[in-house]
Protein backbone atom coordinates (compact mmCIF):
# COMPACT_ATOMS: atom_id res chain seq x y z
CA UNK A 1 0.00 0.00 0.00
CA UNK A 2 3.04 2.26 -0.06
CA UNK A 3 2.52 3.39 -3.66
CA UNK A 4 -1.17 4.20 -3.14
CA UNK A 5 -0.34 6.00 0.09
CA UNK A 6 2.28 8.13 -1.70
CA UNK A 7 -0.13 8.95 -4.55
CA UNK A 8 -3.19 9.74 -2.45
CA UNK A 9 -1.58 11.12 0.68
CA UNK A 10 -2.47 10.34 4.29
CA UNK A 11 -4.12 7.08 5.48
CA UNK A 12 -7.30 9.05 6.19
CA UNK A 13 -7.46 10.08 2.53
CA UNK A 14 -7.10 6.43 1.47
CA UNK A 15 -9.95 5.45 3.78
CA UNK A 16 -12.11 8.30 2.45
CA UNK A 17 -11.34 7.25 -1.13
CA UNK A 18 -12.30 3.66 -0.29
CA UNK A 19 -15.60 4.76 1.26
CA UNK A 20 -16.35 6.91 -1.78
CA UNK A 21 -15.65 3.96 -4.12
CA UNK A 22 -17.90 1.76 -1.98
CA UNK A 23 -20.70 4.33 -2.16
CA UNK A 24 -20.40 4.61 -5.94
CA UNK A 25 -20.30 0.82 -6.33
CA UNK A 26 -23.49 0.40 -4.28
CA UNK A 27 -25.32 2.71 -6.68
CA UNK A 28 -24.72 0.24 -9.52
CA UNK A 29 -24.65 -3.04 -7.58
CA UNK A 30 -26.97 -3.53 -4.59
CA UNK A 31 -25.32 -4.50 -1.35
CA UNK A 32 -25.73 -8.21 -0.62
CA UNK A 33 -25.37 -7.54 3.10
CA UNK A 34 -28.11 -4.92 3.03
CA UNK A 35 -30.34 -7.30 1.05
CA UNK A 36 -29.80 -10.02 3.66
CA UNK A 37 -30.55 -7.59 6.50
CA UNK A 38 -33.76 -6.43 4.83
CA UNK A 39 -34.77 -10.02 4.15
CA UNK A 40 -34.21 -10.95 7.79
CA UNK A 41 -36.22 -7.91 8.91
CA UNK A 42 -39.09 -8.88 6.59
CA UNK A 43 -39.06 -12.43 7.91
CA UNK A 44 -39.08 -11.23 11.52
CA UNK A 45 -41.98 -8.88 10.73
CA UNK A 46 -43.90 -11.80 9.22
CA UNK A 47 -43.21 -13.93 12.30
CA UNK A 48 -44.32 -11.10 14.59
CA UNK A 49 -47.53 -10.72 12.60
CA UNK A 50 -48.14 -14.46 12.78
CA UNK A 51 -47.54 -14.38 16.52
CA UNK A 52 -50.00 -11.50 16.93
CA UNK A 53 -52.66 -13.55 15.16
CA UNK A 54 -52.56 -16.11 17.93
CA UNK A 55 -52.41 -13.68 20.86
CA UNK A 56 -56.16 -14.04 21.49
CA UNK A 57 -56.94 -17.71 20.78
CA UNK A 58 -60.21 -17.81 22.74
CA UNK A 59 -62.80 -17.62 19.97
CA UNK A 60 -66.52 -17.81 20.48
CA UNK A 61 -68.70 -20.62 19.17
CA UNK A 62 -69.76 -18.52 16.16
CA UNK A 63 -66.14 -17.83 15.14
CA UNK A 64 -65.28 -21.51 15.42
CA UNK A 65 -68.37 -22.44 13.38
CA UNK A 66 -67.52 -19.97 10.59
CA UNK A 67 -63.89 -21.14 10.53
CA UNK A 68 -65.14 -24.71 10.18
CA UNK A 69 -67.53 -23.75 7.37
CA UNK A 70 -64.72 -21.95 5.53
CA UNK A 71 -62.74 -25.17 5.50
CA UNK A 72 -65.52 -27.29 3.97
CA UNK A 73 -65.79 -26.40 0.23
CA UNK A 74 -62.56 -27.94 -1.05
CA UNK A 75 -62.89 -31.28 0.75
CA UNK A 76 -66.56 -31.47 -0.21
CA UNK A 77 -65.72 -30.88 -3.88
CA UNK A 78 -62.92 -33.46 -3.81
CA UNK A 79 -64.88 -36.15 -1.96
CA UNK A 80 -68.00 -35.38 -4.00
CA UNK A 81 -66.12 -35.98 -7.25
CA UNK A 82 -64.72 -39.26 -5.95
CA UNK A 83 -68.24 -40.14 -4.77
CA UNK A 84 -69.55 -39.59 -8.33
CA UNK A 85 -67.04 -42.13 -9.65
CA UNK A 86 -68.07 -44.63 -6.99
CA UNK A 87 -71.77 -43.98 -7.71
CA UNK A 88 -71.18 -44.54 -11.44
CA UNK A 89 -69.62 -47.93 -10.69
CA UNK A 90 -72.21 -49.02 -8.12
CA UNK A 91 -75.37 -48.01 -10.01
CA UNK A 92 -74.61 -47.08 -13.64
CA UNK A 93 -78.27 -46.77 -14.69
CA UNK A 94 -79.18 -44.32 -11.91
CA UNK A 95 -75.95 -42.41 -12.56
CA UNK A 96 -76.84 -42.10 -16.26
CA UNK A 97 -80.31 -40.81 -15.35
CA UNK A 98 -78.79 -38.15 -13.08
CA UNK A 99 -76.38 -37.10 -15.80
CA UNK A 100 -79.29 -36.71 -18.26
CA UNK A 101 -80.86 -34.45 -15.63
CA UNK A 102 -77.67 -32.39 -15.44
CA UNK A 103 -77.76 -32.10 -19.23
CA UNK A 104 -81.11 -30.30 -18.89
CA UNK A 105 -79.57 -27.50 -16.80
CA UNK A 106 -79.44 -24.32 -18.93
CA UNK A 107 -76.02 -23.08 -20.04
CA UNK A 108 -76.21 -19.69 -18.24
CA UNK A 109 -76.65 -21.55 -14.95
CA UNK A 110 -73.45 -23.52 -15.64
CA UNK A 111 -71.66 -20.24 -16.36
CA UNK A 112 -72.91 -18.84 -13.06
CA UNK A 113 -71.74 -21.91 -11.17
CA UNK A 114 -68.34 -21.70 -12.88
CA UNK A 115 -68.02 -18.02 -11.99
CA UNK A 116 -68.88 -18.66 -8.34
CA UNK A 117 -66.37 -21.49 -8.02
CA UNK A 118 -63.67 -19.57 -9.94
CA UNK A 119 -64.13 -16.43 -7.83
CA UNK A 120 -64.11 -18.42 -4.59
CA UNK A 121 -60.88 -20.27 -5.32
CA UNK A 122 -59.37 -17.34 -7.23
CA UNK A 123 -59.97 -15.01 -4.29
CA UNK A 124 -58.33 -17.49 -1.93
CA UNK A 125 -55.30 -17.87 -4.22
CA UNK A 126 -55.02 -14.12 -4.67
CA UNK A 127 -55.21 -13.60 -0.91
CA UNK A 128 -52.44 -16.11 -0.25
CA UNK A 129 -50.34 -14.83 -3.17
CA UNK A 130 -50.54 -11.22 -1.99
CA UNK A 131 -49.88 -12.04 1.67
CA UNK A 132 -47.12 -14.58 1.35
CA UNK A 133 -44.06 -13.78 3.44
CA UNK A 134 -40.56 -13.29 2.14
CA UNK A 135 -38.59 -16.48 2.61
CA UNK A 136 -34.88 -15.92 2.71
CA UNK A 137 -32.11 -18.50 2.47
CA UNK A 138 -29.90 -16.05 4.39
CA UNK A 139 -31.44 -16.51 7.82
CA UNK A 140 -28.80 -16.10 10.50
CA UNK A 141 -27.61 -19.34 12.04
CA UNK A 142 -28.50 -21.65 9.17
CA UNK A 143 -26.55 -23.26 6.38
CA UNK A 144 -23.43 -21.78 4.80
CA UNK A 145 -24.14 -18.27 6.11
CA UNK A 146 -23.36 -19.42 9.65
CA UNK A 147 -20.06 -21.12 8.74
CA UNK A 148 -16.74 -19.36 9.24
CA UNK A 149 -14.80 -18.25 6.18
CA UNK A 150 -11.32 -19.82 6.43
CA UNK A 151 -9.77 -17.47 3.88
CA UNK A 152 -11.11 -14.45 5.74
CA UNK A 153 -9.69 -15.76 9.03
CA UNK A 154 -6.26 -16.28 7.39
CA UNK A 155 -6.34 -12.73 6.03
CA UNK A 156 -7.28 -11.33 9.46
CA UNK A 157 -4.46 -13.17 11.18
CA UNK A 158 -1.86 -12.48 8.50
Amino acid sequence: MGLIGNLVGSPGAVAALGEAAKGVAEVFTPSATKRMELSAEAQMAALRQLGEEYQHPSLGWFDRMVNGLNRLPRPMLAFGTIGLFVYAMVDPVAFAQRMVGLNAVPEPLWWLLGAIVAFYFGARETHYFRNKGVVSPFVAGSGAAAEENAALEDWRQG
